[in-house]
């Protein structure tokens, strides 16, 4: 392994680990909220794979779609904690 490589590989270590810590501090006080999320403006990916990643909700409250939401606040807001809108 050369310089280059490795330092490269430090980097990517780095990148991923950064992530991993990201996500973790984003779910502390948080929990998803199924069928709350507007056209665009979800989380994360569908519940059923219809999409993969944030902001590409189709539907307002799709019931396949989450947000991240206070804990304990979800149902108030009329949302569910399991996708599908089943509670």
């Amino acid at each position: 392994m050369t310089k280059r490589d490795f330092l490269i590989a430090a980097t990517l270590a780095s990148i991923v680990a950064a992530g991993v810590t990201t996500a973790h501090a984003a779910e502390a006080g948080k929990e998803k909220c199924y069928g709350i999320a507007k056209a665009g403006a979800n989380d994360c990916a569908n519940a059923t794979g219809l999409h993969s990643c944030s902001g590409q909700a189709k539907a307002d409250n799709d019931p396949n779609d989450w947000k991240y939401v206070a804990t304990g606040t979800c149902t108030d807001m009329g949302g569910s904690l399991k996708a599908g809108g089943k509670s």
